[in-house]
C-alpha cells in the first residue's frame, strides 16, 4: 500500500505527517517553509509512493472561511497542477493547534519547546492524519 501525507498549510510554515505504508499510524514527518512547500514534495514523491493528499481547511466555528482558507484553496490548486496523479481531500482543521499544544503538555515537554511553532505545526498535521485515518 501506499502512504497518506497530510498539510498543515500556514502562510510562513506547513507542518506535514504521513501515515506508514498499512495507514494505520501517523507519524510527524517534518515542518518546512511554506514557499518550499512543492520543492519539499517534488523530492519526497520521488523516495515514497503516496496515494493521498489530506490538508487541513480553516474554517471558523459558524463554518465560514477564516482569514487563511483562501490561502489554502490556492496552495490546492497548485498540488493540484503539480501532482495531478495524487488526489486532495480536504479536512476540519479547528482545534488541531490548540490538540498539538495540549499533546505536547501531556508529553511532558519544555515550556521552551512548546513554544516551537514548527513542532506545533508537526504535531497539528500528524492529528488531522491520525483522525482521517480514523474515520474513513
Amino acid at each position: 500500500m501506499a502512504r497518506i501525507l497530510c498539510i498543515d498549510y500556514g502562510q510562513k510554515r506547513t507542518g506535514i505527517a504521513v501515515s506508514d505504508p498499512l495507514q494505520i499510524i501517523a507519524t510527524g514527518l517534518t515542518t518546512v517553509n511554506s514557499n518550499e512547500l512543492l520543492s519539499f514534495l517534488k523530492k519526497y514523491f520521488q523516495q515514497e509512493t503516496v496515494e493521498l493528499i489530506v490538508i487541513g481547511e480553516p474554517k471558523n466555528l459558524d463554518d465560514s472561511d477564516t482569514h487563511a482558507t483562501p490561502l489554502v484553496h490556492a496552495i490546492i490548486q497548485k498540488l493540484k497542477k503539480e501532482f495531478p496523479q495524487i488526489p486532495i481531500k480536504t479536512v476540519d482543521e479547528r482545534y488541531t493547534s490548540k490538540m498539538a499544544k495540549q499533546a505536547m503538555i501531556e508529553m511532558g515537554m519544555k515550556k521552551k519547546d512548546r513554544r516551537n511553532k514548527k513542532i506545533v505545526d508537526e504535531i497539528a498535521a500528524t492529528i488531522m492524519l491520525q483522525e482521517y485515518m480514523k474515520t474513513n
